[in-house]
């Protein structure tokens, strides 16, 4: 297997990028439509906090260039409960408020948990039971980005591996850093560009993500995400590893 490998940053708005990303001037109602030809995927954060009506969705989509991408994060109503099982009415809720409007430029969904929450397999187990495989036609691959240490287990991979749901692979040294073939493709969020350097990153880091990078493809698609850090930089680490990887 081959897979498609994809780079991109959080999001596409945020005001130290304008003239160090986005060139002076350029208008912010234009800023994806230039992110989105630099970048081969961006995964949108603002789902987390709200939901959007199909329009905008049908605006991302009509935005962006034919192959580009969007990985979209979960809303923190989902997956910030005690109870995980009992969060069917928000998922059904997010999932659809619009999303597939996005059809083939939908890439994986993110559920994110906070470092609070921590494993427990009946319980987890019942929330990865609730998401859809497919919706308005269009078939959903799911990703959860845990960070408690209790879900570094066997007992979490086989629980993914069954319902065939990726695990975030998180370059943080806050974070466990999980790297296991749950699902047919891998999403990685790498927490660790500088604000002190041009890319963010040296060529020795960028030479071994890119190594990384090509090892994960041989599984399958690939979406990798420049994540926090040194925000400001994160733009110029993904087109380095464009270039790198190209």
């Amino acid at each position: 297997m081959s897979g498609t490998i994809r780079v991109g940053v959080g999001g596409w708005t945020f005001e130290p990028w304008r003239g160090a990303f986005y060139p002076e001037g350029l208008s912010q109602k234009r800023e994806l439509e230039f992110a989105s030809r630099k970048l081969t995927s961006i995964e949108i954060n603002g789902t987390y906090y709200s939901t959007f009506k199909p329009d905008s969705w049908r605006k991302w989509r009509d935005e962006t260039p034919d192959g580009f991408v969007f990985a979209v994060k979960a809303s923190r109503f989902c997956t910030n409960r005690k109870i995980l099982a009992g969060a069917g009415e928000s998922v059904d809720r997010f999932i659809g408020q619009g999303l597939t409007e996005l059809g083939g430029k939908l890439g994986p969904i993110n559920w994110q948990f906070m470092a609070t929450k921590k494993f427990e397999p009946a319980d987890f187990g019942a929330f990865l039971a609730l998401l859809p495989r497919e919706k308005d036609g269009l078939a959903l691959r799911h990703v959860v980005e845990v960070r408690s240490p209790t879900f570094a287990t066997q007992a979490f991979y086989d629980l993914a591996r069954k319902h065939g749901v990726a695990i975030v692979y998180a370059k943080d040294e806050d974070f466990p850093e999980i790297d296991e073939p749950t699902a047919d493709f891998t999403y990685a969020r790498l927490m660790a560009s500088r604000e002190d350097m041009e890319t963010g990153v040296t060529d020795q880091e960028l030479a071994g993500f890119a190594k990384q990078a090509r090892a994960w493809a041989k599984r399958g698609d690939v979406f990798l995400y420049f994540i926090s850090g040194a925000k400001v930089r994160n733009p110029a680490a993904a087109q380095a590893l464009i270039k790198k990887l190209a």
